[in-house]
């Protein structure tokens, strides 16, 4: 697939994805979009991106399709990717929900981002995911190791505030994105006043991003 441009409901800030890991998510969310485009194969490494020019001056989503830090992903496969950027002068976003991985590895310019959907762990929608504390709890500690740090809250499920408040701030961020459910998966999600309440305890310490598709719910 190579470098592609960022389209749909991608963030608006990202210029390119790139895929070197592609297959089925460990984590399995219910939720995934990837799930709506059929059944997915197992998990693998195409050697085939390796090939890539990259380009330069980009800000690329890389493992933009399936979570590239998931436990069950070889150390081979995430130093080849990681490698491969360090070759070109671009910015480059990793999100994973398995951010604790992240401090193995030497990475190039970039942003780390989790997603933290609530500060409560929906086992049946949130599956084989580190749960939303420890997510927290390891992005403070690249925090502290001086990367620049955002999280995603997409899509938003019902929470408590004041926990959720102290989960993101924890995180140091530098920009927190909030996003709605766009696959109609049924989720419990959080009334407009909630939500409205979040923004505005989070406007207290970080930058909010939030993408088209939480007007369904304002």
């Amino acid at each position: 697939m190579g470098l592609n441009l960022s389209k749909g409901n991608m963030y608006e800030f990202i210029t390119h994805t790139w895929n070197t890991i592609k297959g089925e998510c460990f984590h399995d969310c219910s939720y995934c979009y990837m799930k709506r485009w059929g059944k997915l194969k197992p998990v693998r490494f195409d050697e085939k991106e390796l090939k890539t020019d990259l380009g330069t001056g980009n800000f690329i989503f890389v493992g933009s399709s399936c979570d590239m830090f998931a436990e069950n992903i070889p150390d081979e496969w995430i130093n080849k990717t990681l490698e491969h950027c360090q070759k070109f002068d671009n910015k480059y976003l990793f999100q994973t929900k398995n951010p604790k991985r992240i401090l193995n590895y030497k990475l190039p310019k970039s942003v780390i981002c989790t997603t933290i959907e609530s500060d409560m762990f929906y086992s049946e929608i949130m599956a084989n995911s580190p749960k939303p504390y420890y997510r927290a709890k390891y992005m403070k500690m690249l925090s502290d190791c001086g990367f620049e740090t955002f999280v995603t809250i997409e899509p938003i499920l019902d929470f408590n505030l004041n926990t959720m408040v102290d989960l993101l701030k924890q995180c140091n961020p530098e920009q927190v994105n909030i996003g709605a459910d766009s696959g109609r998966n049924n989720l419990p999600e959080p009334s407009k006043s909630k939500v409205l309440q979040l923004v505005s305890e989070l406007q207290e310490f970080t930058i909010i991003h939030n993408k088209s598709n939480l007007q369904r719910l304002l």
